[in-house]
C-alpha cells in the first residue's frame, strides 16, 4: 500500500507466471539498492518488515512472512516495524509498540488483523483498543500506560525515520541488511499479480539478497 494513497487497493488479476528474471532478481526491477547503507547491528543480517495493521496487503502478506521468519537461519535478525506515514495511522502504530513493550504483540496480532480486516473494526482509539485487548488477556491499565509512554513514542519516531531512510514507498516492504529494499509490489516488476504470488516473489528476492550479503562477508 503506497504512502501517497494508502486507501487504494492494487488490482489482483493474475497474469501468466514467469520467473523473476533469467539469472535471478534484477536491481532496479525487483529490488532497489540504497545509495548510502544504513547502520545495522553487527554479526547478523537484519531483515525488517515495514507494515501497518490496517493495510490489506500486509494482512495478505502475514501468512507468508510469518512462516518464513520462523525458519530463517541463526544469522538472520528479523523484526517488524509498524510505520505511520499518515497521522491517522498513529493509533495503530502506538498499539503495536505498546503491545511489543508488554511482550504481547505476537500473541495479539492475529486477533487485531481479524478484527480490522474481517470484522470491520477500526481500533483507532486507545480506550477502544484497551477494551478489545483486555479480551485477549492484556491488562487494560498497563496497556494504556505503555501506549502513552515516552518509550513507545520514541519507538514510533524511530520506525518512521527508518522507513524514510530505506526510501520505502509503501507497505508491506522488506528492508535488508541496511542496503536493500523490496516488496511484493517491487518484486512483481510491474506485473499485476495475485497477492499470494507477489508476496512469494518478495520473499524469493529477500532470500536472494540475503545470500548476496552472506557471500560478501
Amino acid at each position: 500500500m503506497k504512502r501517497r494513497d494508502f486507501s487504494a487497493l492494487l488490482a489482483t488479476t493474475p497474469l501468466a507466471g514467469t520467473a523473476l528474471a533469467q539469472g535471478g532478481p534484477v536491481e532496479g526491477r525487483h529490488y532497489n539498492v540504497l545509495a548510502q547503507p544504513l547502520p545495522t547491528a553487527p554479526g547478523r543480517i537484519e531483515v525488517i518488515e515495514f507494515f501497518w495493521y490496517g493495510c490489506p496487503h500486509c494482512y495478505a502478506f502475514e501468512p507468508l512472512i510469518e512462516p518464513w521468519a520462523k525458519q530463517v537461519p541463526a544469522d538472520i535478525a528479523f523484526r517488524k516495524a509498524h510505520v505511520a506515514f499518515r497521522a491517522s495511522l498513529k493509533p495503530h502504530q502506538r498499539m503495536f509498540y505498546a503491545l511489543e513493550a508488554l511482550g504481547k504483540e505476537a500473541q495479539a496480532r492475529p486477533a487485531i488483523f481479524a478484527a480490522m480486516h474481517q470484522q470491520g473494526q477500526s481500533l483507532d482509539d486507545p480506550k477502544v483498543q484497551a477494551k478489545f485487548l483486555a479480551n485477549l488477556g492484556v491488562d487494560a491499565a498497563k496497556y494504556l500506560d505503555a501506549y502513552n509512554s515516552f518509550g513507545v513514542q520514541t519507538k514510533c519516531t524511530q520506525a518512521d525515520k527508518l522507513f524514510d531512510a530505506y526510501r520505502a514507498d509503501g507497505v508491506p516492504a522488506l528492508g535488508i541488511a541496511g542496503r536493500f529494499i523490496t516488496s511484493p509490489t517491487i518484486a512483481s516488476a510491474g506485473q499485476r499479480l495475485a497477492e499470494h504470488e507477489s508476496g512469494q516473489r518478495a520473499l524469493q528476492v529477500a532470500d536472494f539478497l540475503i545470500q548476496r550479503v552472506r557471500a560478501k562477508k
